[in-house]
């Protein structure tokens, strides 16, 4: 049965609808956000308005201090944590390499590469069988840019995609005898907020053309995957990157 799910960055795009869908299979939800505490607020009551169970919580990815509030602030709600979606994720100011702000390149790594593996640590010392905790999965959000590169446009970000990818793998080796599962879902062009973010809200229109499918993804088909991966239904899938990019 769903337990306790913690998502980082829920507040809004593929987080969002994650959260909303996994409150709909019965998963108690805990969500993180960096800012937006009304976007925060309108999900989390979306959730109880449908009969779920919400709890949204403002929490710097970066800061291992504040994981571990977030985590023992879910743990108070809703008891222990079995699953954890690292979706919190920035791309940074589209740009050349040779134009993005070292303080850019540092935010985005911070915040893609460290705060995933700072949430995972947490996670793995809660979950571990080896440390009485009751098992539980990992999904990590990564990107199709983690193999595209994005030259032009977002290397920085891509590159923090493709050290999800690796640290996936080897996490999932290191804990499997543990009772935990690690995998990571890579969305390709999805229509979320994160493009406006980076400067080009039409991004993905854009480059529709290049998508084999012919158009981009939307949150709630991201968030299937990312809970397939979670469930029971996944039992002997592990160390899996699964490109959910629509052909590209």
């Amino acid at each position: 049965m769903p337990g306790t799910l913690l998502i980082t960055g829920g507040s809004r795009g593929i987080g969002a609808a994650t959260a909303k869908l996994a409150a709909v299979r019965g998963w108690r939800v805990c969500f993180s956000y960096a800012r937006d505490e009304r976007a925060a607020a309108e999900v989390a009551r979306a959730i109880e308005t449908a009969g779920g169970a919400a709890l949204a919580v403002r929490a710097d990815v970066r800061r291992e201090a504040e994981i571990v509030a977030l985590f023992d602030a879910a743990e108070r709600a809703f008891g222990p944590v079995t699953g954890l979606v690292n979706n919190a994720g920035i791309t940074g100011r589209i740009a050349p390499l040779s134009e993005a702000a070292p303080e850019m390149i540092r935010e985005v790594v911070e915040t893609n590469v460290t705060g995933a593996i700072l949430a995972a640590r947490e996670a793995v010392k809660r979950m571990s069988t080896a440390r009485g905790g009751q098992g539980g999965a990992i999904v990590n959000v990564s990107s199709g840019a983690a193999t595209l590169g994005s030259p032009g446009e977002y290397v920085h970000y891509a590159a923090s995609k493709g050290a999800i990818d690796t640290f996936t793998l080897g996490l999932a080796r290191e804990v499997a005898r543990e009772g935990i599962r690690v995998n990571a879902v890579a969305p390709g062009l999805v229509v979320t907020d994160i493009h406006a973010a980076g400067g080009e809200p039409g991004r993905p229109e854009r480059l529709a053309p290049t998508i084999p499918m012919g158009r981009p993804g939307s949150p709630e088909e991201i968030a299937e995957p990312i809970l397939f991966l979670i469930s029971p239904a996944a039992s002997y899938i592990t160390g899996a990157v699964l490109r959910v990019a629509g052909g590209r």
